[in-house]
């Protein structure tokens, strides 16, 4: 027999029988202090317990967000030094085969991101931000003090150190570690890759949660958060460099160790100033529930007015404020339809609210914009390897090589110093947004200029290897030709610098006001998963060039190959520039289809002065 829906109107809902005061009860007792009067996300103590106002007026704002910004700073600083350092580290140390090495940080670098996931379920269902930080930047550090450990004894590295030139490295001729060596080298390795998991989805929010739900500051915060990690970047590819090669490997994971104790201090320093949120238990159990029950109700009809939400200001989801009903994805409505003859309110496998629907859509609607940004992770990694290839070749007047990638955080640094000053004023005049350009209209610039980045790569890789071949240079690709400088990669690396920061700070900031209140350590993970798959990604389409364009039986290199002078780096970076431009396309698609949840702030009214 057909079930028929019925509409829960409002004397229902508000119905002061003992069974329905029971079940309200029932769903609000433990939410008391959560949420305001006005149905917005309260701020709580430390211990669970509501902030009162003058709690409220001594906690948050800058002054706390400072603690924050020393962590991620210093997670930032490990993470690119580890990423910079580490394939050189196992190459020269622990005599493995550069490809195996470049491999296993690659996998690293994706995993320590994809992860990420898990951080933000944890804080979001259980933990909360605070907690996630304080446990993950722990385990963070110890796989620091490990690393360390590692490059310091020499009973942790490869035998035959002395007995082992550069030579005998190139050709593999070395002694290889023991197992048991490698397996402590990948252990401590991927106790930061999951320190940084944690780490990663939580600060970012942790830190926004520090102001007012809709603060007009909230911009200027993620413009900062961004130049903590920007910062945290130039002394990797510049500090951690000079240590490295004056006082060795011991003393440059030292130092990483020592950064993350001390930015660890300073955050739980901070305890006192720092405002929480109530974790909402597990999203992913929530998101689940509505799966189900849409799918259990899927051959019903339904109308908005049959739709269920619990009465009151306050939503059954613990953390969250009530989210009005959209028309997008109705077919998740039928979760929240109410059906004749079954007592479905106290089973949410059945029947969900519809702020819990709402939370659904929001992640659906969310996941499109990040898998867009996954491509520009990809130019990232690409980066990060082809160009101090490139860059192994020219002419750097001194500078080492591993400092190149500082010159995209110069880029990053300079943009973030000119955005209100010039940016800003500018994007306003033309768009007539209060903040210059909105979050998508900001990401889709970055990934115009992430395409202009690789087309311009492509132009100037195939210059540079004809002058290689016009000079007698073809055999000689870690020779520097003193004729051709360095610095034609500036404009390479200053395109993808604006790119990642008009991208990445768009990002986060477009994932957190815009994602559940009682969902944003996970949907701030969307953009370290998209980071992860990047990773991967990068690594697959190496693996498929490589093997469809190098034959070594017929004599053909490859257009990676070894000898940067007779591959084709050239067409590579087109290849990037071609699925840049597509990704592009497909991104403005969703852009242009998109809805605000949270409109933007109204610019205020021009300052009259009276004469």
């Amino acid at each position: 027999m057909d079930h028929h829906p019925i509409p829960a109107d409002e004397n229902e809902m508000t119905s002061t029988s003992p069974q329905m005061q029971m079940r309200r009860n029932k769903l609000s007792s433990h939410f008391q202090g959560d949420i305001d009067d006005d149905g917005g996300v309260g701020v709580v103590d430390i211990r669970g317990s509501p902030m009162g106002s003058a709690e409220l007026a001594r906690t948050g704002g800058w002054v706390a967000a400072v603690f924050i910004f020393g962590n991620e700073m210093a997670e930032r600083m490990a993470y690119y030094g580890l990423s910079l350092n580490m394939v050189i580290f196992m190459f020269n140390v622990m005599h493995r085969p550069f490809a195996a090495s470049a491999n296993a940080v690659n996998n690293f670098l994706g995993i320590s991101q994809a992860s990420s996931l898990l951080g933000g379920f944890l804080a979001d269902a259980y933990l909360g931000r605070y907690w996630t930080i304080a446990a993950f930047t722990t385990l963070y550090l110890l796989g620091l003090v490990a690393l360390t450990l590692c490059a310091t004894m020499p009973a942790l590295q490869a035998p035959g150190q002395d007995e082992c030139d550069g030579f005998a490295k190139l050709l593999g001729k070395c002694q290889q570690p023991h197992p048991w060596q490698m397996a402590y080298l990948y252990a401590a390795l991927y106790t930061t890759a999951l320190g940084a998991a944690g780490i990663r989805p939580c600060v970012s929010s942790f830190g926004a949660d520090q102001f007012e739900e809709r603060s007009p500051v909230l911009d200027r915060f993620f413009n900062l958060f961004y130049l903590a990690v920007t910062v945290g970047a130039i002394a990797a590819f510049t500090l951690l460099v000079y240590v490295q090669r004056n006082h060795g490997w011991a003393a440059a994971f030292g130092a990483l160790a020592l950064a993350m104790a001390a930015s660890n201090a300073l955050f739980f320093m901070g305890t006192p100033l720092y405002r929480h949120r109530v974790p909402g238990g597990s999203p992913l159990t929530r998101v689940a529930q509505v799966l189900v029950a849409a799918y259990r109700k899927r051959h019903i009809k339904h109308t908005t007015e049959l739709l269920y939400e619990v009465g009151g200001a306050k939503s059954a989801v613990r953390g969250s404020g009530k989210i009005e009903h959209t028309e997008e994805l109705r077919w998740l409505d039928k979760a929240a339809v109410r059906v004749e003859g079954q007592e479905e309110i106290n089973n949410p496998w059945r029947l969900c609210t519809v702020t819990q629907v709402e939370e659904v859509k929001i992640l659906v609607r969310l996941a499109p914009v990040s898998a867009c940004t996954v491509m520009l992770s990809v130019v990232l990694t690409e980066f990060l390897t082809l160009s101090v290839q490139q860059a192994y070749t020219l002419n750097t007047r001194g500078l080492p090589v591993a400092c190149m990638p500082v010159f995209p955080c110069l880029a990053i640094l300079l943009l973030l110093a000119l955005y209100y000053r010039a940016f800003a004023p500018l994007a306003r005049r033309l768009t007539g947004h209060p903040h210059g350009a909105s979050q998508l209209q900001r990401l889709g610039l970055g990934l115009l200029l992430s395409t202009l980045s690789v087309a311009w790569a492509g132009l100037f890789e195939r210059y540079r290897r004809a002058y290689a071949i016009r000079h007698g240079f073809l055999p000689l690709f870690l020779t520097p030709m003193p004729g051709l400088s360095a610095y034609w990669l500036l404009i390479q690396y200053c395109l993808i610098g604006l790119a990642e920061v008009f991208c990445l700070v768009a990002l986060l900031e477009f994932l957190y006001q815009e994602a559940p209140d009682a969902m944003r350590s996970l949907a701030s993970a969307y953009a370290a998963l998209a980071g992860g798959l990047g990773c991967f990604l990068a690594t697959a389409i190496n693996t498929a060039v490589d093997s469809i364009t190098g034959d070594i039986d017929a004599g053909r290199p490859s257009w990676l190959a070894q000898n940067i002078n007779v591959g084709k780096f050239d067409y590579f970076y087109w290849l990037l520039a071609v699925l840049s431009t597509i990704n592009l396309i497909v991104f403005i698609y969703f852009a242009k289809a998109y809805k605000y949840r949270i409109k933007p702030p109204r610019p205020p009214p021009p300052h009259i002065t009276s004469s």
